[in-house]
């Protein structure tokens, strides 16, 4: 615990206003860049497995159900280990943590990708006992997946003012984005060209460039630093309360806190719709449309790669624009991700038809990740409880995320048909209706919950 524990104020040091202003930004950026960049690399090592779910079945490896357990096997321990993670990041050295969660991840991805390897080619290891494995493991890097995003949330709460954790929090939201970008190219592009088992070892060394990044740039505080608190420094009226007590307390109102949760379960519909997409997006774009494993990628990593603009300027234009207010542009976004999903679904196999609907998803969910994903609840509780609110945002997008994948998996298997028996093997088609149905219901729940939530903050300011 001492190890994780979060540092102690250093005595200020005797330097000049200029020189601490220099030194402060200089770290708050170096803080910054490290969260950003090494988030985005924990985002890999979680995202690996869905760039690999077809070559796995097409070997026979695993099947739809089996990878729909493994999947929500992560999620169910990610949606546990963020609230568990979320409470404790409050209190901790944040450098430690967030490197110690992503090596680990690192690690598991390593072992599945050599296990693939001795599975398929030396059959050391049974296809049985490969599952069981692979879903252990899967698990274990949920949780240490949920070790990254809430010392992410500290870490702008400890280094930005209110006046611009929006903007910031928006910039940092990209993380996400970019980690998916990242994944569905380098892991496509390795299991395109070696196989699947080498995309888990790519995304290894993802995460060994991400934990290098956290461990020589990340600061834990300004106090550790021999410098004021934020609030200080950014001349705030209302002080940081510094008694570690007075942490557990803000935690506790944020349990009992109406709007947090709404804004919880708000967030968990659209986790649906995004990880049903993230997840299943390329297994549908290859058996419903007929697309190659190459360009299924490509399209889904647009989404990815579009939702960096939705999320960086999401919170830079409620700041600016909307004087700090998030309903209207998350609203907007959600009615965006809805129609967005129809088109993917129902718009035909045009290739220009399925880009333009991952370009409004992208930017969709993009904006909703920043929001839904943290930013409105943690806007609402106290500074220093703004990991206890990333933690109850977690635990229910992420146990939602985990139902999704086995639901889906499940609804994907059942509409099945024998088309013809192949070497010994069977061909299926697979009829994605009900699981399409499924993601657009749970992204229209989104909205209107975000709706209700927007009326009585109404109310209560009138």
């Amino acid at each position: 615990m001492s190890f994780f524990s979060k540092l102690p104020a250093a005595p200020l040091r005797d330097e000049s206003e200029q020189q601490r202003g220099v030194r402060f930004k200089r770290m708050q950026w170096a803080s910054f860049f490290a969260i950003t960049l090494g988030y985005s690399m924990y985002y890999v090592c979680r995202t690996s497995l869905n760039v690999v779910k077809k070559p796995i079945m097409d070997a026979g490896v695993l099947d739809a159900k089996q990878l729909g357990v493994i999947s929500s096997a992560l999620l169910f321990t990610y949606a546990i280990g963020k609230f568990v993670n979320g409470f404790l990041a409050d209190h901790s050295n944040i450098r430690r943590f967030m490197a110690t969660g992503l090596l680990i991840s690192t690690v598991a991805n390593i072992v599945v990708g050599l296990l693939g390897l001795i599975t398929v080619s030396q059959m050391a290891i049974s296809q049985v006992a490969f599952y069981f494995i692979f879903a252990i493991l899967w698990g274990i890097n949920g949780w240490t997946q949920s070790m990254g995003a809430p010392p992410s949330i500290v870490a702008l709460s400890r280094w930005y003012p209110l006046s611009n954790r929006g903007t910031f929090y928006g910039f940092f939201s990209a993380s996400h984005n970019l980690g998916e970008f990242f994944s569905f190219l380098l892991v496509g592009g390795l299991v395109s060209l070696f196989g699947w088992q080498y995309g888990f070892i790519g995304a290894a060394i993802a995460g060994i460039v991400g934990f290098l990044l956290i461990v020589f740039l990340l600061h834990d505080s300004p106090e550790a630093e021999g410098m004021p608190s934020v609030a200080v420094m950014a001349g705030e009226e209302q002080p940081e309360q510094k008694k570690d007590h007075s942490i557990g307390l803000s935690q506790r109102a944020v349990l009992r806190n109406p709007y947090v949760w709404v804004l919880a379960f708000a967030s968990a519909f659209m986790y649906v719709s995004r990880y049903a997409v993230n997840g299943w997006g390329v297994l549908f774009l290859q058996e419903t449309k007929g697309f190659a494993l190459t360009t299924a990628t490509q399209i889904i990593s647009i989404n990815a790669l579009l939702g960096i603009i939705g999320t960086v300027f999401s919170g830079w234009l409620s700041d600016v624009a909307f004087k700090g207010n998030r309903y209207i542009p998350a609203v907007a976004a959600g009615v965006l991700e809805v129609l967005s999903l129809i088109l993917f679904a129902f718009g035909g196999n045009s290739l220009w038809i399925n880009i333009t609907a991952m370009v409004l998803f992208g930017i969709a969910i993009g904006v909703l990740i920043c929001f839904l994903g943290g930013l409105m609840a943690v806007d609402i509780v106290p500074r220093e409880a703004a990991g206890a609110a990333l933690g109850v945002v977690g635990i229910a997008s992420y146990a939602a995320a985990g139902l999704q994948d086995i639901a889906s998996g499940l609804l994907i298997d059942t509409h099945k048909t024998l088309v013809s028996v192949v070497d010994g093997g069977e061909q299926y088609v697979y009829d994605f209706t009900p699981a399409l149905v499924f993601w657009i219901i749970a992204a229209a729940l989104s909205v209107l919950l975000v709706c209700v939530v927007w009326r009585k903050a109404l109310q209560k300011d009138k």
